[in-house]
């Protein structure tokens, strides 16, 4: 058995691809009109279709639940969150925060209020903090990565 993607149900196809595309920069792979797959591994599923295919109501799919999320990473994390700074439609889950293991992350609503969550890639994380004077030891013990990965960046 092989696994192939995640997929989100949506309301409005175009709002959600243009989010997409638009916000997150991805690129479409396959568009069969009520489903959209994107290069990075995820698709979005027209809800009128989608509630027809799995045989139930459009109003037992439920927006808002919280209980998953897509993850992306963000290389120039600073440059994305000013952004989103200019779009007056993101509803936030929560502003940036640091995670214990020092990784910024920002969580908001896609257009169906699926979590999205946004950070900076780990490598970024291990360079960032040897930068500010972290030794590798204290570095690895922080990000919870091996020195092994963290001496790549001295």
């Amino acid at each position: 058995m092989k696994f192939i993607c995640p997929l989100i149900v949506v309301n409005n196809m175009e709002v959600s691809r243009n989010f997409y595309e638009k916000v997150l920069n991805q690129r479409v792979q396959y568009d069969f009109g009520e489903n959209v797959s994107f290069e990075g591994g995820f698709a979005i599923h027209l809800k009128s279709h989608f509630s027809d295919l799995i045989g139930v109501n459009r109003n037992d799919i439920i927006q808002k639940s919280n209980n998953s999320e897509l993850y992306f990473e963000e290389e120039d994390l600073d440059s994305f969150l000013q952004k989103l700074k200019c779009m007056d439609s993101i509803e936030y889950v929560h502003e940036l925060k640091e995670q214990p293991w020092g990784q910024r992350v920002i969580r908001f609503y896609d257009p169906d209020m699926h979590i999205v969550e946004v950070g900076e890639p780990m490598e970024s994380v291990v360079k960032r903090l040897l930068s500010e004077g972290s030794s590798v030891e204290e570095t690895s013990k922080r990000t919870l990565m091996p020195e092994e990965f963290v001496r790549q960046f001295l």
